[in-house]
């Protein structure tokens, strides 16, 4: 078993689906959990302290640095220290390029690609002076393939993968990794949206426009679930993956395997 009792991490995104899932398992491994989103904040809470483990949140807008530094300074003061940080953090909008509303992909581009590069820059400091840290990005199979309609989210989840490839060679002679998650179909709000959208345009049941999703792309048949991302991402803290550096695992149902 891993243990990360005394280590604490920030997970964006947090307050549910794939963010609160993996907070939940890095809680019961011992770690505090400094918690981030716009979502249910009092469920999401609950859920981290009934494993035990202390946690706070905070409401940062992952588009704006300033919120950023600011949500670093509360958990620096909580905690003293953020040992494991894991972003993700994400939205997505689903348009032909050329009618794509450019503020959205200014906003995608933020939070799903920007975040990641203000959170990692506050957090190395402390990891190198501790000489431990585990940056665990979660990027998705669209940071390793495409998919039409997607430009913004497809573009920021390469650019993803590359960030975590540069840090990891910048950490390398360290005992700092980073590395990448890349799930395919989550049933997270973002995906139902997408089954629900696609059951009115096809006129299909909810069920049948869950398997047509799924059939599209994903071979299991079977929706990965936060918490199968939250093992990974506890097996990429623990001395396993020491040597584990600039990875992307895909955890995708063979989506990537086609």
């Amino acid at each position: 078993m891993t243990t990360l009792n005394g280590k604490t991490a920030l997970v964006t995104g947090s307050t549910s689906g794939i963010g609160l899932g993996i907070a939940q398992v890095l809680a019961q491994a011992g770690a505090n959990i400094a918690l981030n989103g716009f979502g249910d904040t009092n469920a999401a809470l609950a859920a981290i302290q009934a494993t035990g483990a202390k946690v706070i949140h905070h409401p940062a807008d992952m588009r704006k640095p300033q919120e950023i530094a600011a949500m670093f300074a509360m958990v620096h003061e909580h905690f003293g220290t953020v040992d494991v940080l894991v972003n993700n953090a994400g939205i997505q909008h689903v348009s032909p390029i050329e009618t794509f509303d450019p503020q959205k992909w200014d906003d995608i581009i933020a939070i799903n690609l920007s975040s990641g590069f203000h959170t990692t820059r506050h957090a190395l400091h402390g990891m190198r002076a501790r000489n431990w840290g585990r940056i665990i990005n979660i990027a998705s199979v669209h940071g390793l393939v495409g998919s039409a309609g997607k430009a913004a989210y497809v573009a920021a989840k390469h650019g993803l993968v590359g960030l975590t490839k540069v840090t990891a060679l910048e950490t390398a002679k360290t005992g700092v990794t980073c590395n990448a998650i890349c799930p395919g179909f989550v049933l997270t709000p973002l995906v139902q949206k997408q089954i629900d959208d696609l059951a009115a345009r096809e006129g299909l049941s909810p069920d049948d426009a869950r398997a047509h999703l799924l059939g599209e792309k994903q071979p299991s048949g079977r929706f990965v679930t936060p918490e199968e991302l939250g093992n990974l991402a506890l097996m990429l803290c623990s001395p396993l993956a020491a040597e584990v550096r600039g990875a992307t695992w895909a955890a995708d149902g063979g989506w990537t395997a086609q």
